[in-house]
């Protein structure tokens, strides 16, 4: 009896020291992936690449990208903070950061060089003839400032013109029904207009290094997952390497992926940025930095009434990332 008893009471205490040694060995949490929402501007597509290909993987993050076509719903769902990470035309995020200042650009994705246009009716001939016309742009952002900076090359201003609040996607439609005479928008809204008797009147080329797309990611997720959003931006700059060397292949991903027709998506007017030029991009010193860029759209806001003060913009941007781990 005394012999099962001690036997039994060894047996007890080997399992309680298996149990303990197991219960305090570190478990390890498997993160959540980057959740990151994008719109339909082809400077954003490298993310997909980067997905597909497998790039953000083999930099060591889970990504998840979610496609949204209204930029305006973009920026709420993020400001909401549904997500880690959006991508933002630069005055848009400049705009974004006067109620949200807790968040980053960290990689500068592209520069539209006569992607963004204003399209408009047969009868509109010249930026001239949009004095007291209806002019559709997506107003309080970076569409704004485009708009007006048209104008300024005929010396106009936006007090000339009408101005009609609309993103993009609408500018096709509303032109048809003459609700408004010209718009901005892009690709793939840009040939849905001119197949309805639409025609480019003004381009971004004519306002070179003005519309600058950016990644953001919320302040929170920088502070937490440092590593996850250097990897992003890794993995992302690895893709625009590989469609720049590969333009065909990279369109039959995206097409693929976003189950939209190949020859709807062009590089054509879009200048994807690489290491390099984010660098010099990011270069305070250099006459085209972003810093000055952005300081263009702040001063625009605070004298539209959208905008108190002149935002911190060394804190708003953060070229860290760009940086492999040392």
């Amino acid at each position: 009896m005394f012999k099962l008893l001690r036997y039994l009471s060894i047996f007890f205490f080997t399992a309680f020291l298996l149990f303990a040694c197991h219960s305090s060995a570190p478990t390890e949490f498997k993160r959540p992936p980057l959740k990151v929402e994008f719109t339909s501007f082809v400077g954003e597509y490298p993310g997909i690449i980067a997905q597909e290909k497998g790039f953000f993987k083999a930099q060591g993050v889970d990504v998840e990208l979610i496609h949204k076509l209204s930029p305006q719903l973009e920026r709420a769902n993020f400001s909401a903070g549904k997500y880690d990470g959006v991508s933002l035309a630069l005055g848009s995020f400049i705009i974004l950061s006067a109620t949200n200042p807790d968040i980053q650009g960290v990689i500068i994705i592209d520069e539209s060089a006569g992607a963004d246009v204003v399209v408009a009716q047969s009868q509109i001939k010249t930026v001239a003839d949009l004095k007291g016309k209806k002019l559709g742009a997506n107003l309080g952002g970076f569409s704004e400032v485009f708009v007006t900076e048209m104008l300024k090359t005929v010396n106009l201003t936006s007090d000339d013109v009408n101005l009609v609040k609309l993103e993009s996607l609408e500018i096709p439609q509303r032109l048809k029904t003459n609700a408004i005479q010209a718009g901005h928008t892009w690709e793939p809204y840009l040939s849905k207009a001119i197949k309805l008797g639409g025609h480019i009147l003004f381009t971004s080329k004519q306002t070179p290094r003005l519309i600058l797309d950016i990644i953001v990611f919320r302040g929170e997720t920088i502070r937490d997952r440092p590593e996850d959003i250097r990897a992003f931006v890794q993995g992302w700059l690895q893709a625009v390497t590989y469609w720049k060397a590969n333009v065909q292949e990279g369109k039959a991903i995206i097409s693929k992926a976003l189950k939209i027709p190949r020859n709807t998506i062009s590089l054509e007017g879009v200048n994807l940025t690489d290491l390099g030029e984010n660098k010099k991009l990011f270069k305070s010193s250099n006459p085209n930095s972003i810093y000055k860029i952005a300081k263009v759209y702040a001063d625009f806001f605070i004298r539209s009434g959208n905008m108190t003060r002149i935002p911190e913009l060394k804190s708003l941007l953060n070229p860290s990332f760009l940086n492999h781990p040392s």
